[in-house]
């Protein structure tokens, strides 16, 4: 249950310092004009989303399956709701990310700065000049933007697939330090919804254990 915890966390913070072998890179990644422009599309559309609904389907790195229903209010805000018989609920506040464990009862806290959240949930995104961005891939009805966790990364380890020419988000894949893959895909978005804001307290029971991390 614990390495279920940790996959969660590595598909939505992928953050720290980089591994042994990434070397920090001696010249910024090169981008076209063309990778800019679409790159500023993209920031577009982002940050044209306020609130944004739907269902997702994670698919860990030996093949399992999870799904459930997210919600997203920007600024910095989200909730992962995995239905059973996974027991993770993930909450954002704006300012710190509780990882609930229904079953063990524990809820673990990880500070929100400092994780690459900005590249969905900021509302100011401008990827064309963000350090993170490392590429960008074109392929029919497709577009993948190539990101890193942090500019001490020499390779890319989130990729962002938006669909193509109309954009929409559609799936994100995450690597960890061991090379192990976690890919989402999103489906029934839902815009501009009205969402409660209580979705993004999480409430904890008496009886559960609580972690702060840095």
């Amino acid at each position: 249950m614990r390495r279920l915890t940790l996959l969660v966390l590595s598909l939505l913070l992928v953050s720290g310092p980089a591994g042994a072998d990434q070397l920090v890179p001696h010249h910024p990644p090169v981008l076209s004009a063309a990778d800019k422009a679409d790159l500023d599309r993209v920031s577009a559309y982002l940050n044209s989303l306020h609130t944004l609904e739907g269902e997702f389907l994670q698919i860990g790195p030996e093949g399992q399956l999870d799904q459930g229903r997210f919600y997203i209010a920007k600024p910095g805000k989200m909730r992962f709701e995995y239905r059973p018989p996974n027991p993770v609920l993930i909450v954002c506040d704006g300012t710190t990310i509780a990882v609930a464990n229904k079953k063990l009862k524990t809820v673990d806290r990880y500070p929100l700065s400092g994780t690459p959240l900005d590249l969905i949930l900021s509302d100011d995104i401008d990827l064309a000049r963000s350090s993170e961005v490392v590429a960008v891939r074109r392929e029919p009805g497709m577009l993948t933007i190539e990101a890193r966790s942090s500019p001490n990364r020499s390779r890319a380890n989130i990729s962002l697939v938006f669909s193509a020419p109309d954009l929409e988000l559609r799936q994100w894949t995450v690597l960890d330090d061991q090379g192990l893959q976690t890919t989402v895909t999103l489906t029934d978005l839902q815009p501009g919804v009205q969402i409660p804001p209580w979705l993004f307290v999480l409430e904890e029971p008496k009886g559960v254990g609580t972690k702060s991390r840095d």
